[in-house]
């Protein structure tokens, strides 16, 4: 017999659950009242999508930031993808990448749960508090 799957959460599905962790721990870790979205994505019509453009939404820019310095790092950037069938586009690598290079921490996450231990680790200053 078999078994059905459950569904993979989306990638808003994800975002909630982390932001809802964030909620309850953020007795523990105070920062992430700092935590927040930057709503760069999504499909737009051509009209909004060029109104946005003209505003200064950049395609591949980071889901969450953090901005809470760790280490060397100016601050956390992540970008969220589903557990399973997301993908990281050039733009993103690119950012990801940029940031890096200005001293940030930018991680790609799959799932909320992966998103959460980054940012446990970031604040305890581990080891990837060198950038």
């Amino acid at each position: 017999m078999k078994v059905n799957a459950l569904p993979v959460p989306t990638e808003a599905e994800e975002q909630g659950l982390l932001f809802r962790w964030a909620e309850i721990a953020r007795g523990r870790y105070p920062a992430l009242d700092l935590l927040f979205h930057i709503p760069n994505g999504g499909k737009r019509g051509k009209a909004e999508a060029a109104r946005f453009k003209a505003e200064g939404v950049k395609a591949g820019v980071p889901d969450l930031f953090l901005p809470v310095p760790r280490g060397k790092a100016h601050g956390l950037f992540i970008e969220l993808k589903r557990r399973k069938g997301g993908r990281v586009s050039k733009e993103q690598a690119i950012w990801t990448i940029s940031l890096q290079a200005q001293g940030y921490r930018a991680e790609v996450a799959k799932g909320w749960e992966e998103a959460r231990d980054i940012i446990i680790e970031y604040l305890a200053g581990g080891p990837y508090s060198k950038y």
